[in-house]
C-alpha cells in the first residue's frame, strides 16, 4: 500500500482534478477527525509492533538523546510520555458498537534527570528500554515477576519493588507508543474458564514453493480439543502467552457468559456444573483482571457478538472497580485499553440485593473501600445507575460479599444468577 508520501501517491494525486482533490482532503480530514473526541483531543494508542519495529523504535530515542548531547548547545533531553492521570483520560463511547473504553488523549508529562524527584525514574526508562532491547533481540518473552528479578540483581539502587518495575514499563510503552507485549513483557495468566467452550489452537505450517521460489505460511487448527466443561471445578487455566490466545479456535452453544470476580464463587459454580442448567461459559480472574483474561474475554465478545456478559461481584466499591476495568480498561493502561474493552452487564451483587443478606453479614466499609469509591466517581465512567449503587454503598457505609447468599443453602447461588437471567435483572 503506497503511503501519501510516496512518490507514485503524490504523481497520482497531482493528476486529478481540483474537485476530486478537494474531495479527497475532505476524506483525509475526516479519516483524521474521527479519531478524536472531547474538544478536538485526538485518541492516543500503543501499536502492536514486531520486535524489528520496537528496536527501532528504542535506537532512534538512544540516537535522539546522543544528538542533544553532541549539539553546539548540549543538553540531557527530557523523556516526553503520554500522560496517564485522571485528567487525560475520557471515555471513547461507541457509536456503531455498545463497547465505550477509557482513551487518553495528547497531554504530556515527562521523565527529568535534572528534576530531583524525577532523575530516578529517568534512569529506570532507559534501564527497562535496555533490558527490553536484549530480551527482544534473544526472541525471548519474560514476564512482569522475572524482569523485576532481572532489575533487581543488576541496578539495585534504581529497582527495589515489583510497583517501580511495572510502572516503568507503562513508562516505556508511554514514550515508545507499543504494546507491553509487543516489548516481549508477557502477562502472567491466573485467569480460568469453564463451561460450555471449546478450545482449538491453530498450528502454522510453512510450504516452500520451488517453482516460484516463495514460502507460504498458512494456518492450521490442531487435532487436539479442550472441552471446558469437562476440566472440573479448577477450570482450564488461561495461558499468559497473549499470541497463543489470539490463535485459540472458539466454539460455543452457550447463550451466556458469566465474569465472576472470585475465585472460590467460580469453583463452586463450575463444581455444581451451573453451566448444564444455564447455558454459559464461566470466566474469573481471581480479583482484579490481568491482561490474559481481559484478552480472552474480548476474544469471545469478537468470536460471539450475541453473547451477553453478566458479571457477579461483590458490592462494594472494589467489586465495582473490578468491573469497570472489564468494561472500559483502566487509566494506567489507557493506550491499550480499547484493546480489551467489553461490553460487561453488572448482574449482582446489587442494591436490590441487600434484602436477601442477613444484616449480620454486612461488614464496615473499608478507609481503602471509600478511596476506590472517590477514585470511581471522579473518573466521569461511571453511568448513572451505577453512580446511584455506588452513592448507596457510601452512604450506608456497608459492603457485601457473594457468599453471604450462601444463608439459603449453598444450591441457592445457581437459583440467584438463573431468577436474574430471567428477569434481565441486570445493567
Amino acid at each position: 500500500m503506497l503511503s501519501r508520501h510516496s512518490p507514485s501517491n503524490r504523481h497520482s494525486f497531482a493528476n486529478i482534478s481540483p474537485i476530486q482533490k478537494t474531495k479527497k482532503r475532505e476524506m483525509e480530514d475526516l479519516s483524521r477527525s474521527s479519531m478524536k473526541f472531547y474538544s478536538d483531543q485526538q485518541q492516543c494508542y500503543a501499536d502492536i509492533l514486531t520486535s524489528v519495529e520496537v528496536r527501532a523504535r528504542i535506537e532512534v530515542s538512544v540516537l535522539n538523546f546522543l544528538k542533544n548531547l553532541n549539539s553546539p548547545d548540549p543538553a540531557i533531553s527530557d523523556l516526553p510520555l503520554i500522560n496517564r492521570r485522571l485528567s487525560n483520560s475520557r471515555v471513547n463511547q461507541g457509536i456503531l458498537t455498545d463497547i465505550s473504553s477509557i482513551f487518553l488523549s495528547h497531554s504530556f508529562c515527562t521523565r527529568s534527570l535534572m528534576k530531583a524527584n524525577a532523575a530516578k525514574a529517568f534512569v529506570r526508562v532507559w534501564k527497562v528500554m535496555e533490558m527490553c532491547f536484549h530480551i527482544l533481540v534473544e526472541e525471548k518473552q519474560v514476564t512482569q515477576r522475572e524482569l523485576f528479578y532481572k532489575l533487581l540483581c543488576d541496578s539495585p539502587e534504581y529497582f527495589t519493588s515489583q510497583l517501580q518495575v511495572n510502572r516503568t514499563i507503562q513508562d516505556v510503552v508511554a514514550l515508545l507508543r507499543c504494546s507491553r507485549y509487543s516489548l516481549g513483557i508477557m502477562a502472567s495468566g491466573r485467569g480460568l474458564v469453564a463451561g460450555r467452550l471449546l478450545l482449538q489452537a491453530l498450528i502454522s505450517f510453512i510450504s516452500f514453493d520451488c517453482i516460484f521460489a516463495f514460502c507460504l505460511i498458512y494456518m492450521e487448527p490442531n487435532h487436539e480439543v479442550v472441552d471446558c466443561s469437562a476440566c472440573g471445578s479448577s477450570g482450564y487455566a488461561i495461558s499468559g502467552d497473549l499470541n497463543l490466545l489470539e490463535k485459540l479456535v472458539m466454539k460455543t452453544d452457550a447463550r451466556y457468559i458469566i465474569l465472576v470476580e472470585k475465585h472460590a464463587i467460580f469453583h463452586r459454580l463450575a463444581e455444581d456444573r451451573v453451566f448444564d442448567k444455564i447455558p454459559s461459559i464461566l470466566i474469573t480472574a481471581k480479583g482484579y483482571p490481568d491482561i490474559a483474561t481481559r484478552f480472552i474475554l474480548h476474544k469471545m465478545t469478537r468470536a460471539f457478538p450475541y453473547l451477553p456478559i453478566l458479571a457477579l461481584v461483590d458490592w462494594n466499591p472494589a467489586g465495582l472497580a473490578i468491573l469497570c476495568t472489564f468494561k472500559f480498561g483502566s487509566i494506567g493502561m489507557g493506550l491499550e485499553a480499547y484493546r480489551y474493552a467489553c461490553n460487561v452487564k453488572w448482574l449482582g451483587l446489587r442494591g436490590d440485593d441487600l434484602q436477601l443478606i442477613p444484616e449480620q453479614s454486612l461488614a464496615p466499609l473499608k478507609p481503602r473501600d471509600l478511596q476506590v469509591a472517590r477514585s470511581l466517581m471522579s473518573s466521569k465512567i461511571l453511568q448513572e445507575n451505577y453512580k446511584e449503587e455506588l452513592t448507596l454503598m457510601v452512604q450506608s457505609g456497608q459492603r457485601a460479599e457473594i457468599e453471604a447468599l450462601y444463608f439459603h443453602g449453598y444450591d441457592y447461588l445457581e437459583k440467584y444468577i438463573e431468577k436474574k437471567i430471567v428477569q434481565a435483572n441486570y445493567i
